[in-house]
């Protein structure tokens, strides 16, 4: 069950074989090329360099899910690499769930070992509440303490809307959503305990964006971000930052949809290097992180400013004849939670009754 990221199935047209890449990759590295330049970087210039910065995990634990292939075990290589004891959990099942063996995450307990860190394997079901927990005691009484948790195990089970059976629907967010819940859910009163955590939760573009044959997997990403907005205002007052990862990178679903040139830039360690950072002491939190190819963005949830409507117009008419301006995204902003919206609206009300608050 390690990592998933879904296919890129509507920049491909596999009727006529033709790639997405060429028109699009040029314009996007021009781009790129601009804005470093403009940052004053070149190519035998590191940016590490010039910040002076070195971020480490020396005394940390983390648990990685889904940390047998792919993502997982490219998250886990570099926690251990900078210092982290790391639990590599995957059940080791196949890419529909089904299945399991302790083998992958052996495998990379071992490279971590070699390599001179520390580790340990678990094959934990992470839709599985008390196996989870058995998980994160077992790590505690090992190494003392859970400090940073990377939420990253999932399946996939693609089939249209119409195809789709609700077995495969639920499994698939019992998996993704559920568990990652648990996961959270298992670390959280030992972060509160000490004062200290850090979580990096999954999504994809696939919940944020939508993607066709993907209605369990995207509902199931999308409710990962709702799950990230709760738990990082709860765990503020706990030093306790809960962040989103959504990943893109080359697997086994768009081996056939890329061009090899496309596949070899995305490779699962192109993610990594976000990833720790919002696993790292001075993260932020509340933060919806995109990564793919060595290109990184934040995400963030707007609403437009909106218009207010006076009671005697409260119609679907008016509605249709006010959307361009209720949709004007020119003043739209990121809430920062769900209260500010019901002030925000209330306000408006106010200032057309001439109601004083």
């Amino acid at each position: 069950m390690a990592g998933l990221v879904p296919a890129i199935r509507v920049l491909f047209d596999a009727a006529i074989k033709k790639s997405w890449m060429p028109g699009i990759a040029e314009k996007f590295t021009q781009s790129a090329q601009g804005r470093l330049a403009r940052a004053g970087h070149d190519e035998g210039t590191h940016i590490q360099e010039k910040l002076g910065m070195t971020i480490r995990f020396d005394g940390r634990v983390a648990i990685v899910t889904g940390a047998g292939n792919g993502l997982g075990r490219a998250h886990a290589l570099g926690l251990a690499s900078r210092g982290a004891k790391v639990v590599v959990n995957d059940l080791g099942g196949a890419r529909d769930g089904t299945g399991g063996s302790l083998t992958p995450a052996e495998t990379v307990v071992e490279e971590i070992r070699k390599a001179g860190g520390v580790a340990m394997a678990d094959g934990a079901d992470v839709s599985n509440f008390e196996q989870v927990k058995a998980m994160v005691d077992r790590a505690t009484r090992e190494w003392g303490s859970v400090d940073l948790l990377c939420a990253n195990a999932g399946i996939l089970r693609d089939k249209s809307f119409a195809k789709m059976e609700v077995a495969d629907f639920a499994r698939v967010l019992d998996v993704h959503l559920t568990g990652t819940f648990y996961c959270c859910k298992a670390v959280w009163e030992g972060m509160r305990e000490r004062n200290y955590g850090r979580i990096v939760v999954t999504t994809s573009s696939s919940g944020l964006f939508g993607n066709f044959g993907q209605a369990n997997y995207g509902a199931a990403k999308a409710g990962v971000v709702g799950l990230m907005n709760v738990l990082a205002e709860e765990g503020r007052k706990n030093n306790i930052r809960v962040n989103t990862i959504s990943p893109t990178a080359a697997t086994r679903m768009t081996e056939e949809l890329l061009p090899p040139q496309a596949l070899a830039l995305m490779r699962p360690e192109a993610i990594t290097p976000a990833v720790l950072y919002l696993l790292a002491e001075d993260a932020p939190t509340r933060t919806i992180m995109g990564a793919g190819a060595g290109s990184f963005a934040v995400i963030r949830i707007m609403e437009t400013e909106g218009v207010n409507i006076p009671p005697s117009e409260w119609t679907p008419e008016t509605i249709a004849t006010l959307f361009a301006e209720i949709g004007d995204m020119s003043k739209a902003r990121a809430l920062e939670n769900a209260f500010q919206q019901t002030q925000k609206y209330v306000a408006q009300a106010a200032a057309r009754a001439g109601v004083k608050l």
